[in-house]
This record gives C-alpha cells, sequence and structure tokens, in this order.
C-alpha cells in the first residue's frame, strides 16, 4: 500500500484449515517488524435461510500500530437474488481499546469480478476484485484515497 505508515506498506497472511470449522495463520508486516496470529472459529455456516456467524481475531485496522490485536464476531449472507453478500461484524479494538462495527457489501460483477465497499469502524474503503478458484488481486482504495492492491492464492 502507497503510505508513509510503515505497518500497512507490506503484509503477508498464511492460513490453515486445522478443520473445516477452525482456521489459524499467521500475520507478518515486515516493515514493522511485526508477526501476529489469525483465528478464526465458524460457528454457523451460512443455509438458505441462516446466515453464517464467526468468530476470530486479526490484526487491528489498516493504520493502527503495531501489536494491536482486534477480536470479533461477524455475521453474513449472501443474497443470491442480489448477486451481493452482506456482512457485519461487532470488533473490540486494542488500539480504541473500545468496541466499533465494521460493516461491508460484495457485489458480483461477473466473470470472477466484485465489488466491496466497505467501513472498518473508523474509516471506509474500497476493493474492486478478480478471483478465479484458485488466486486473486484485488485493487484497493484504502481509507478511500490511498491505493493499495493485494495478491492471493490458495492451495
Amino acid at each position: 500500500m502507497d503510505t508513509s505508515l510503515a505497518r500497512p506498506q507490506w503484509r503477508f497472511t498464511a492460513n490453515y484449515s486445522l478443520h473445516r470449522q477452525l482456521q489459524v495463520g499467521v500475520e507478518v508486516n515486515p516493515r514493522a517488524a511485526e508477526i501476529g496470529p489469525l483465528v478464526t472459529l465458524f460457528l454457523l455456516t451460512e443455509t438458505e435461510a441462516r446466515p453464517a456467524l464467526f468468530f476470530g481475531t486479526s490484526s487491528d485496522r489498516i493504520g493502527s500500530p503495531a501489536g494491536e490485536q482486534s477480536y470479533f464476531a461477524t455475521v453474513s449472507k449472501y443474497v443470491p437474488r442480489l448477486r451481493t453478500s452482506f456482512y457485519g461484524s461487532l470488533n473490540y479494538s486494542e488500539w480504541d481499546g473500545s468496541f466499533n462495527f465494521p460493516l461491508g457489501v460484495g457485489i458480483e460483477l461477473g466473470k470472477g469480478f466484485s465489488l466491496r465497499p466497505m467501513y472498518d469502524g473508523n474509516r471506509g474503503h474500497a476493493m474492486l476484485n478478480y478471483f478465479t478458484e484458485r488466486y486473486g488481486v484485488s485493487l484497493m482504495c484504502v481509507w478511500l484515497d490511498t491505493p493499495g492492491i493485494s495478491f492471493s492464492a490458495g492451495f
């Protein structure tokens, strides 16, 4: 990400599914000399009638100081008729020492492309994504004014 802040300039994550309901991983932010845990527990999987519910921890928001974690409970639901997914979280931020309420939508544009406007509990962001079964790329507009790019791969 193109910013003077060291922590979000480069970020690497790796996740591993220990069980279909438990994912663990690590986040490395080399410019801030930071390594932190990633954990997600999927309590409810989404069905036609009910949303997904999961809990977890990761580093705090983009721009937060090194070493600050967040702890979240997130509800998400895909609405096929709208080709859109919605999510909302109750998030505890170590950086703020308080709760905030991130939310966002994922709008399918077709042929692997999607648009994701979001609010991280403090500031807005937008992403234009392209995903295939094994890889993806996202063009980011962090804080709605700072460009970034993200690459992902699964195997």
